[in-house]
């Protein structure tokens, strides 16, 4: 998956504006402007599209957790300049508020069945004989169940 992948696809899924993401990318502590984030927004195809680095989606993803969560007493977190998957996973986590039983439900949501352990496997430190890879599938699944969590169809 790329970083504008995942911006566009929590985008969708939370419903949120132009201006909202720019104020998440500023609570991030990533100083970019409304046409900046327009351009991360846009398709693959579009003249204007412009790639998201790692460090802007850190950014945003610490902005998401200030969001949610609020903004932690002191010094703000410094965005990532190399993210993994892994820690894509666990920036979500932490935003969500999620316990490992509300990201199983929603990898449910995103038409994925996956064990605890396996789940666990996932967080621990690279070094940890049995840490595992988060793959994009999975990525994937997360955040098409979070569409379908969070942003529920008003037809049904």
């Amino acid at each position: 998956m790329t970083t504008n992948d995942i911006l566009r696809r929590t985008r969708y899924a939370f419903d949120f504006k132009n201006q909202e993401m720019l104020d998440i990318f500023v609570s991030g502590g990533i100083k970019i402007k409304l046409f900046d984030v327009k351009a991360l927004l846009y398709a693959d195809d579009n003249e204007e599209f412009r790639e998201a680095t790692h460090r802007e989606l850190a950014g945003f993803l610490n902005g998401l957790i200030n969001l949610k969560r609020g903004k932690r007493e002191g010094a703000q977190p410094e965005p990532e300049e190399i993210l993994t998957n892994n820690i894509i996973l666990r920036k979500f986590k932490i935003a969500m508020n999620w316990k490992d039983e509300d990201i199983l439900e929603t990898l449910m949501l995103g038409d994925m069945k996956f064990g605890k352990h396996e789940l666990s496997a996932l967080f621990r430190k690279p070094t940890h004989s049995h840490y595992r890879l988060c793959k994009d599938q999975l990525l994937r699944k997360l955040l098409i169940g979070m569409h379908r969590r969070y942003r529920p169809n008003p037809e049904k």
